[in-house]
């Protein structure tokens, strides 16, 4: 096997999981404008709670498939 297969394939999960956080970054930035936002609305407070959640689940998601 050549050298640089073996490197590569040692930074093949890095990459997946970089690839992964990419539209998580995106989707975590953009929904800062409702943070900031949503508390002060009715029932405001429970969906940026309910936000929240659903992007730690997907974070924990992306992080747990990249374990061996």
């Amino acid at each position: 096997m050549l050298p640089f297969l073996h490197q590569l394939a040692a930074s093949q999960r890095v990459v997946l999981l970089a690839l992964a956080l990419i539209p998580l970054l995106v989707i975590a930035v953009a929904t800062v404008p409702a943070y900031l936002f949503l508390p002060f609305l009715p029932g405001g407070a429970d969906r940026a709670v309910q936000l929240l959640t659903t992007q730690t689940a997907w974070l924990r998601t992306a992080l747990t498939g990249t374990r061996r």
